[in-house]
């Protein structure tokens, strides 16, 4: 299954949550379910399945991963000494794109992932153009000179983003960025039961 590339604030509404990561907007004024009967339907109480499928593509859209891509990561995260669930988030959130994301250098995460595609960024002086290239404490990201004023970062700066989190010790007039910690799980922007995502995820794999 690929990377979700269709109407972002629908996917949202039905999911009954802000996914920062996917989408600059908001469901605020739209609170309820998309399609002709949304503002009179309500949510129905779900499935166990239905929960925990739900919890997964939370995490599938903001942090923008193909299917494949996040079942690595839970198989790498239950080889961990930490909690699965615990370490899947850290792994997520230490992804570059998001960290460029979570640093206020890019308005979402789909925008980050193509500034790190076109090479605007290095990892301790060297430039990366991974995306999920996984950072470590301790790692500094600064952007290419030429880059730094490049419309998009220039207006994510100025949007003062509240979700730039403590582990990231960001210089954003020098476009400079460094992890000094490592991300917990409750560090994540949008609401997340994580355990549901590992008890989906034990019954197929």
């Amino acid at each position: 299954m690929s990377r979700y590339t269709g109407p972002r604030i629908k996917k949202m509404r039905a999911l009954g949550v802000d996914l920062p990561g996917l989408s600059r907007k908001s469901i605020e004024r739209r609170p309820y379910p998309p399609g002709q009967h949304g503002p009179k339907a309500t949510r129905r109480k779900l499935s166990d399945f239905a929960r925990q499928l739900m919890e997964k593509q939370k995490i599938r859209l903001n942090y923008g991963l193909s299917e494949t891509q996040l079942r690595r990561l839970m198989k790498e995260a239950r080889r961990s000494k930490l909690a699965t669930g615990q370490k899947l988030l850290e792994l997520l959130e230490r992804r570059l794109d998001n960290v460029v994301f979570r640093a206020g250098l890019a308005p979402t995460i789909p925008a980050a992932r193509q500034l790190v595609n076109h090479g605007h960024f290095k990892v301790n002086g060297r430039r990366v153009d991974i995306p999920s290239f996984r950072l470590r404490v301790g790692d500094e990201i600064t952007m290419r000179e030429r880059s730094q004023n490049l419309a998009i970062v220039v207006e994510a700066l100025e949007s003062h983003s509240p979700l730039k989190p403590e582990w990231l010790d960001v210089k954003a007039d020098k476009r400079h960025v460094q992890m000094r910690d490592t991300p917990m799980a409750d560090s994540v922007p949008f609401q997340i039961d994580i355990q549901l995502v590992v008890e989906y995820y034990s019954k197929r794999m």
